[in-house]
């Protein structure tokens, strides 16, 4: 068959492909269009014609046992394969393809002498044929030992694009054997530009960096070969293993200071305030930040545990922490995270029956308060950090590129521990089942982002239900949406919304730092105390109305009550002999700690002017009353303390 095109602007609509008239591109592009199989059509070109000889007799008679031969290679029957091929080389010896499957079928036989010899008859009908190419690389690379050979063949395969990407990555394997670093690295990144995500390419790369000891380019294409196989793959466990390695040596090996000492410097100046970074192995959680401004210090002191692997990212996180709070007041955004004692006994209310079961179990009830006590703070503590923590190991990821390998090592360490927290036996028996729910939700989040930076899923460890999966999923979407236009103060906009999604925002009250601040200023609020120490001049609060409402009834209800009288009378004998001043002082000092909520119930409380002693909520209130009334007895109806009988036989009694 002849087939036989003009070529003007019609032909090159037929093969829009084409966008040269050079006659070799052309000739190649017939090749490549009319070639059916291992049958090549000859292409001439005369003057404005090109002329296309398809042998399509020999299709017909050949192709047949063409076919035949492929299918018997396929299942291993290389002897039958092997005479028909002959039979088909005879007939048509100029069939590079022939040569070709002929050689491939010597080498599986293991004789490879007589392999190069077919495939060198083959690729002297035909020297572009890839295939044949990159068989004669792999015979001289792996039963010859000669790998200088086998590049020569490698090379031409690849300029005869025939080379694939699995081939390649093959190659780059054995020049790594080799010790051959920079052909190894030749090859796979010639493989990557034919799939970017095979992830035997990139644990070769990642084998070649660690020889080269470029430790860091060696994590990046580890995690990379992770995140590119599945964790049924030998592949995905080799590389699991081989990134804790790495991670491990590039920390012991490293100076970890040096990874957040210019940070800490330059925090330093936008803050004006310095910062002290040091273990203390009593602190509650893996590392903490505690504000200058907080703890009336003239420092910033950052706190981690020792105990932790890469202690480096858990300074570096709360470093961030600080960095976020430095960038939000900039903009009057900065919030403080505040928890009442009315925000925890709405808490406790929602637990009674946990509360009751332990009170069952005979378990002592300061055992019950401390256990209630750290669920309560541990919830408080997910509710808070958890939607600015994603929003800071991005920046950490994105940003720090030296920190990932700690920031690795760390992450997964606190997964595990969360995951623990959530499945732990012990814990599901005793803790209540809701807060359980929305800390696994919490911890999810983490989880999530930790897949989407490393690779490695440790989400089905949590056993969660579908709607708890589905709700983390539903915030890890709302934080990526927003996470690379991230606003100053926006963390605190995930903060409620999450909150309020899980039902936790009655145990907590966010507020403004400039209020906060002008409230808990001692000398500050002090002066407006004693100028309007019941806040008459101000708007009234109605929830603080309510409150005060409802404990004025519960007031009535109990009569007369003779604790606080008791209470009183060890007020009246400690104020006796107190100056005056010092006893306005102490009264002020109470109305202060009033402002925050005094629990009747509660104990432990602590009164600074009085020391070396705790205070029940009921004395609390006692001395509250008895302070003012002695101090400043003009003011006392306005406590909102219905005590004026108690006080009356208190001092009877002196």
């Amino acid at each position: 068959m002849q087939i036989i095109h003009k070529i003007n602007d019609f032909f090159f609509t037929l093969f829009p492909d084409l966008t040269s008239d050079n006659k070799e591109v052309i000739t190649a592009a017939m090749k490549k269009q009319y070639t059916y199989g291992p049958f090549v059509p000859t292409v001439t070109l005369q003057e404005d014609l090109v002329i296309i000889d398809v042998d399509t007799e020999t299709i017909i008679t050949q192709d047949a046992d063409y076919n035949k031969t492929v299918a018997l290679c396929d299942k291993g029957k290389f002897d039958e394969a092997r005479a028909i091929l002959e039979k088909l080389i005879e007939k048509n010896p100029t069939n590079s393809e022939f040569h070709r499957i002929l050689g491939q079928i010597l080498s599986e036989q293991g004789d490879q002498d007589e392999s190069i010899n077919a495939l060198i008859d083959s690729l002297r009908w035909n020297s572009s044929n890839g295939w044949a190419l990159m068989m004669m690389g792999n015979i001289f690379a792996r039963h010859k030992n000669d790998v200088t050979t086998a590049l020569k063949y490698y090379d031409q395969a690849i300029l005869a694009n025939k080379a694939d990407h699995i081939t390649l990555a093959n190659i780059a394997y054995l020049l790594l054997q080799e010790n051959k670093l920079e052909d190894a690295k030749k090859y796979a990144y010639e493989a990557i530009k034919l799939k970017d995500n095979y992830p035997n390419t990139s644990f070769i790369l990642s084998l070649i960096a660690e020889k080269e000891n470029d430790l860091q380019s060696a994590f990046y294409s580890t995690i990379q070969a992770i995140k590119q196989s599945t964790n049924e793959e030998a592949l995905y466990q080799n590389a699991l293993k081989q990134a804790f390695d790495l991670a491990n040596k590039i920390a012991s090996d490293s100076d970890g200071e040096k990874l957040f000492k210019t940070y800490r410097s330059q925090l330093e100046d936008q803050g004006g305030i310095e910062i002290d970074i040091f273990e203390d192995n009593e602190i509650q959680t893996a590392a903490k930040i505690e504000f200058a401004e907080r703890h009336n210090r003239d420092k910033h002191i950052v706190k981690y545990k020792s105990t932790y692997p890469a202690v480096e990212h858990l300074v570096m996180h709360e470093l961030v922490h600080l960095d976020f709070v430095i960038q939000a007041r900039k903009e009057n955004l900065n919030q403080v995270f505040l928890s009442t004692q009315k925000n925890k006994q709405d808490f406790l209310t929602t637990i009674q029956p946990t509360i009751q079961k332990l009170k069952s179990m005979g378990v002592e009830q300061t055992m019950v308060t401390k256990f209630t006590d750290g669920v309560f703070n541990g919830i408080n503590l997910q509710t808070y950090n958890t939607p600015i923590d994603v929003f800071i190991e991005d920046l950490l990821h994105k940003e720090h590129t030296e920190l990932r390998s700690y920031q690795f090592l760390s992450l997964f360490n606190l997964l595990q521990e969360a995951i623990k927290s959530v499945t732990d036996e012990r814990v599901l028996d005793i803790a209540p089942q809701s807060v359980l729910s929305k800390t696994k939700t919490y911890s999810l989040v983490n989880a999530i982002q930790f897949k989407e930076l490393f690779g490695i899923d440790c989400i089905p460890e949590f056993k969660a239900s579908t709607a708890e999966l589905k709700q983390a999923q539903s915030f890890y979407k709302e934080f990526s949406e927003i996470k690379d236009d991230r606003k100053p103060g926006q963390e605190f906009e995930l903060v409620k919304h999450w909150a309020q999604e899980l039902g936790l925002d009655p145990f907590f009250e966010l507020e403004s730092e400039t209020k906060f601040e002008t409230k808990n200023n001692i000398d500050d609020f002090l002066t407006k105390l004693q100028q309007d120490p019941f806040g008459l001049d101000e708007e009234e609060d109605p929830l603080e109305k309510k409150e005060m409402e409802k404990f004025q009834k519960h007031q009535e209800e109990m009569g007369t009550n003779m604790a606080i009288v008791m209470f009183m009378v060890d007020a009246l004998k400690y104020f006796k002999n107190k100056a005056a001043e010092d006893i306005k002082q102490t009264a002020l000092e109470i109305a202060m700690l009033g402002t925050m909520g005094i629990d009747p119930n509660k104990k432990e409380y602590i009164i600074a002017s009085i020391t070396g002693k705790r205070f029940s909520g009921n004395q609390v209130l006692a001395y509250y009353y008895v302070s003012w009334a002695i101090a400043m007895p003009e003011q006392v109806q306005h406590l909102g303390l219905d005590f004026k009988n108690e006080f009356e036989m208190a001092k009877k009694t002196i």
